[in-house]
């Protein structure tokens, strides 16, 4: 389905009321019909503002691909285009501090040059990134499978450690670099109905499709802008300074503290949108609908994690106490590690917020300026860089969030370079500052004052 654009305003209820739908997507739904459009990702080209039927370079042709990679031939119809539009030529209002010396100018030449970046991967891809993403997909099954057959005796002390080890991996990698980036249409071009982002239920309380509504058409078009952005303090922290200060706001450090060990359920909170519930821009009977879709998802995850699993422990060992602690631990430490990816990308000192005026008549070069001024990347080995879900190149992901993951370390360098030559900031650090940093924020905003 093709979203309509408003040429002429930047409001997020541009996503209309058939594209939320909140649904629960099924193995037997893994069917992928030749027409159905592949998912692209902000900023889209001037031929793509109004949702015409231009080809983009998410569904342009690709090399050729191994016999077992071949991608179906291109769908016939247009991508679906994200809310909201952006100016063709001009600027915004104004541009953020950062970006101020920037004239028009430079920042439509700074775009040609993201693009050029951009294309250069997409002329390359192919089937070395197909075979990388299915190595992906069979290791965390292999873990998930490793994992709770050893939980299955967990009353064995080093099957129990070997058991939520290997699971805690396996959740690991299904969200961040499976999951997430599936859903943002990195691997629709293979055209696989297996692993494309109409397809795809990820291993996470919230059901994909509310996930792709909050986070990739609305988090990833308005990104760290203040009244549009609700992944800003996700409702219930205080994380930019110009927030007016309340009594609640002394909480930030026990609410996100709390928040951590059980974020896959925030989130499938946060993505209800009780907030535009109460605004009346969602209407009760899409709050019920989507209640719906969240239990049935919820019962799934229950059934799968803390049922099957340790009744089948208890049945055959005896172990189904130690076995359901496993899955709880294993749950805990991915949602542990995936709100510290997340806060690390946007909250870190030297990740940029902005006002409304900052986007209004905002180009695509202007959307890129932004991207690359409220992300912040973590430095690390491929290791962590792969547990990220490569999302500690989340300035890259930004830029690019529908390019293959794991592009993004051969991106990096090139765009860190660009934001030297146009004086633009690149934030990066190690974990452990980039947490700290975060975390420190939290603290400093549950004080009044800035």
């Amino acid at each position: 389905m093709t979203q309509t654009l408003h040429p002429t305003t930047t409001e997020t209820t541009a996503t209309s009321t058939e594209e939320r739908r909140t649904t629960i997507r099924r193995s037997s739904d893994r069917v992928l019909p030749a027409d159905r459009p592949n998912t692209v990702s902000w900023a889209p080209r001037e031929d793509q503002q109004e949702g015409g039927p231009a080809a983009s370079a998410s569904t342009a042709t690709v090399p050729a691909l191994a016999a077992d990679s071949s991608p179906d031939s291109t769908p016939a119809s247009a991508a679906r285009v994200r809310p909201g539009s952006l100016a063709a030529v001009g600027s915004p209002a104004v541009r953020p501090p950062a970006a101020a010396h920037l004239s028009d100018e430079q920042v439509a030449e700074l775009a040609r040059e993201l693009d050029a970046v951009r294309d250069d991967v997409l002329s390359r891809r192919g089937a070395s990134d197909a075979a990388y993403i299915r190595r992906v997909i069979r290791l965390q099954r292999v873990l998930e499978l490793a994992g709770r057959g050893c939980l299955l005796n967990a009353q064995n002390k080093v099957a129990w450690v070997a058991g939520t080890a290997m699971l805690t991996f396996a959740k690991i990698i299904e969200n961040m670099e499976i999951g997430h980036n599936v859903l943002h249409g990195q691997w629709d071009w293979m055209r696989d109905p297996d692993i494309h982002s109409t397809t795809w239920e990820w291993d996470f309380v919230t059901p994909s499709t509310a996930w792709q509504n909050t986070h990739n058409d609305l988090h990833h078009r308005w990104t760290n802008v203040i009244g549009k952005d609700r992944d800003v303090g996700y409702n219930v922290l205080r994380m930019d300074e110009d927030e007016q200060w309340q009594p609640r706001h002394i909480l930030n450090p026990v609410i996100n503290a709390g928040l951590a060990p059980v974020f896959e359920w925030g989130i499938a909170l946060y993505d209800l949108e009780l907030d535009r519930v109460k605004a009346g821009e969602k209407s009760r009977e899409e709050l019920m609908r989507d209640l719906r879709s969240v239990g049935v998802k919820a019962a799934k995850q229950f059934a799968k994690d803390y049922a099957a699993t340790p009744v089948a422990a208890e049945l055959l060992t005896g172990s189904g106490k130690a076995a359901l602690i496993g899955t709880v631990v294993a749950n805990g430490l991915r949602n542990i590690w995936a709100h510290s990816v997340i806060f690390c990308g946007h909250f870190p000192e030297g990740a940029e917020t902005f006002t409304e005026e900052m986007v209004e008549g905002e180009t695509r070069g202007d959307w890129y300026v932004r991207q690359m001024i409220g992300s912040a990347n973590i430095d690390g080995s491929k290791f962590m860089h792969f547990m990220t879900g490569n999302l500690s190149h989340q300035v890259e992901h930004h830029l690019f969030p529908d390019l293959p993951s794991n592009r993004y370390a051969e991106v990096a360098p090139k765009v860190r370079e660009i934001c030297a030559r146009y004086g633009l900031p690149y934030t990066t650090g190690p974990l452990l500052k980039q947490v700290g940093s975060a975390w420190a924020k939290v603290f400093r905003l549950a004080l009044p004052g800035k």
